[in-house]
């Protein structure tokens, strides 16, 4: 359990977004990158990255968050802020640039436990490699 002034929770999001038209951008040097990135937004916005798997054309995370956060928002956060970050720091052109398609997948732990959705990363993880 976390708590803030106001609050006790335990609210664990899954977040997973991909690459605009799902091209295979996230391997060596890149996804490095972005997951250096996705960390410093986490640390930034006071988040806990619990797991993070940048694969070849997407993204899974596995963050806590207080309350006053919607996950509309961490969503936003992650992917807005990593795309302007990497792409400021390590795109020289238009061809480098990282761009996220427009959705994502957000799911809580709720009646599944933190264990079995960190177990299902990492097994989605050791299965794609």
């Amino acid at each position: 359990m976390k708590t803030t002034r106001h609050a006790t929770y335990n609210l664990n999001y899954h977040i997973v977004w991909l690459p605009k038209y799902r091209q295979s951008v996230l391997i060596n040097e890149v996804a490095d990158r972005v997951r250096t990135i996705l960390h410093e937004i986490a640390d930034d916005k006071g988040l806990e990255i619990i797991d993070l798997t940048v694969q070849p054309d997407h993204i899974h995370l596995f963050v806590s968050s207080p309350p006053k956060h919607a996950p509309s928002l961490l969503a936003n956060w992650f992917k807005g802020i990593s795309s302007r970050k990497y792409n400021h720091r390590y795109a020289d052109n238009d061809g480098e640039k990282i761009r996220w398609a427009r959705g994502y997948y957000a799911g809580t732990a709720g009646h599944v436990s933190t264990e079995t959705v960190q177990d299902y990363i990492q097994r989605h993880e050791e299965g794609d490699q």
